[in-house]
């Protein structure tokens, strides 16, 4: 019975092990296509993606319009969102270079400041979203994942948690408005017979 007890304790112990470990951006160096911000948030972008609960159910989904812009290496994402209850949402992202080469982002409803850094084709932030809850606001700890999969298209995802509790997730697909002119020859590999 002690040998099944010593057991069960070392396989919830490798169980917590191995749930802790989590990528790091440096993992991505060298993956292509390469996920430069100053080149991807330029411009106009389209945005679709949903929001789940702690269980991975579908509870919103949402449509969105960037704009970003660039200047002197200071960026700015300007972001509306519309959601399927009807709620309109705005964000406005400032990102100035950091010393490690990363960026610092700032916006309205981010409490401080959002840690940003990329490699290869990943961008990974690290923020607290303060967000409606109720009749009142609480805040959230982001962690944001984006990996650039095809020219013009990002897929991001974002772990929300508070109190180190995963409270919900949200993935979505934006997609340069100019992502579309790469669209007529990948349909046209469809019909190419491999060798």
């Amino acid at each position: 019975m002690k040998k099944l007890v010593l057991l069960g304790f070392i396989i919830m112990v490798a169980g917590i092990l191995i749930s802790c470990s989590t990528p790091k951006i440096e993992d991505y160096q060298g993956r292509e296509p390469e996920l430069v911000l100053e080149n991807f948030f330029a411009g106009d972008l389209l945005a679709y993606g949903i929001v789940r609960d702690r269980s991975g159910k579908v509870i919103r989904y949402f449509k969105a319009v960037l704009k970003g812009s660039w200047d002197n290496g200071v960026g700015t994402l300007d972001e509306v969102f519309w959601f399927n209850d009807g709620k309109r949402e705005t964000r406005i992202w400032t990102m100035q270079p950091a010393e490690n080469g990363g960026y610092i982002g700032t916006a309205p409803d981010v409490k401080g400041q959002a840690h940003i850094r990329s490699s290869g084709n990943a961008v990974h932030l690290v923020y607290s979203l303060i967000v409606p809850y109720k009749d009142s606001t609480i805040t959230l700890s982001m962690d944001d994942w984006m990996y650039q999969v095809a020219p013009g298209i990002v897929i991001n995802e974002t772990a929300m948690s508070k109190w180190g509790f995963n409270v919900g997730k949200v993935t979505l697909v934006i997609a340069r408005a100019d992502a579309a002119e790469h669209f007529q020859p990948l349909i046209q590999q469809f019909d190419v017979v491999p060798e």
